[in-house]
């Protein structure tokens, strides 16, 4: 099933202010079983970019590790992972369709995939590309969760600190066809500096994907809770950085293994004015005000003028809880 919104629902006019628009494009990602080719991989998300294209959209989000399915919920050697998971380039053979698609139809993309360097080091990474199928963008993972030792008894395993280093490249903002464009991977989307210091980089829009299993292992989380602390976190980050954020979900089963999906756009307003209704490959488009962010970021967090960073120390200085400052 499709969903389509204008931002007519949303709750303020930026009628006084030359619009600035794109059209922005979700591209959720149901199930990908293990046994899946990249190949078959591959084409379902040309044929989104396809379907997004026709509604009007200008950049299309896809999801974190889109390529295959979420391998860090297995235990294996690193090697092996390397050998069956891993890109060692970006286009590759395989993935050259979405780049040749990308420059057909003038699409622009964020595109999440496990990367291994030319020296060996691995990342959970993503790029944004441009209409021209130009790579102008790269972010490797920085909060990466789960664990890293074996856990037989857990339902599954949440390998990401076993399989991936932490990303070495920083939070950075992208000029992507005019607009400033952030982009983050999955857990990070949790975290508040993450946005904040994107949103110091003039950025517009942050784009992001991810995986997220229904179940959490560490501990008796409610299902729905794991949707609605997803949603909070778009929605607050949104708002109180006067940003556009745009979420794609890979969701549903993966040989028995449940995840969520509600992706997601939410307008600088924290409303949500798209969001996914199923748990298989869907598109959700809207097309961006630009100019909404603008207000927020002029009046309500205008960071120049209201922002005390000599307050703020702690949250550079502390990686964990202390005592109280005297």
């Amino acid at each position: 099933m499709n969903n389509e919104r204008t931002l007519t629902e949303a709750s303020i006019s930026a009628n006084s202010k030359p619009k600035r628009t794109l059209g922005l494009a979700v591209a959720q990602l149901g199930p990908v079983q293990l046994n899946d080719t990249r190949e078959s991989v591959v084409a379902r998300l040309v044929a989104m970019m396809r379907e997004a294209k026709s509604r009007g959209a200008e950049f299309l989000v896809f999801p974190e590790l889109a390529l295959t399915t979420f391998f860090p919920r297995y235990w294996m050697a690193e090697d092996e992972a390397r050998r069956r998971f891993f890109e060692l380039s970006m286009p590759s053979p395989v993935t050259e369709p979405i780049f040749r698609a990308s420059l057909e139809l003038h699409l622009g993309f964020y595109l999440g995939y496990a990367e291994l360097t030319s020296d060996g080091r691995p990342f959970n990474t993503s790029i944004i590309v441009n209409r021209n199928a130009e790579i102008v963008g790269k972010y490797r993972k920085i909060h990466l969760p789960g664990h890293s030792d074996h856990m037989p008894a857990a339902p599954f395993q949440h390998l990401e600190k076993k399989y991936f280093s932490v990303g070495d490249l920083g939070f950075r903002v992208f000029d992507t066809d005019g607009v400033r464009m952030g982009m983050c991977i999955c857990n990070d989307r949790r975290w508040p500096e993450t946005y904040r210091v994107m949103a110091l980089q003039s950025a517009e829009i942050v784009v992001l994907g991810y995986n997220t299993p229904s179940v959490n292992i560490h501990w008796n989380e409610p299902t729905h809770l794991r949707t609605t602390t997803h949603l909070i976190s778009l929605q607050a980050n949104a708002y109180q950085n006067g940003i556009w954020v745009a979420a794609a979900a890979k969701c549903g089963s993966e040989d028995g293994h449940h995840m969520i999906g509600s992706s997601a756009i939410v307008a600088p307003t924290g409303e949500i004015v798209a969001r996914s209704l199923s748990e298989e490959d869907e598109v959700i488009s809207v097309k961006a005000d630009l100019s909404i962010g603008e207000y927020f970021r002029e009046h309500v967090f205008n960071f120049a003028k209201h922002r005390r960073p000599e307050h703020y120390r702690l949250i550079t200085e502390r990686t964990g809880a202390g005592e109280p400052i005297a």
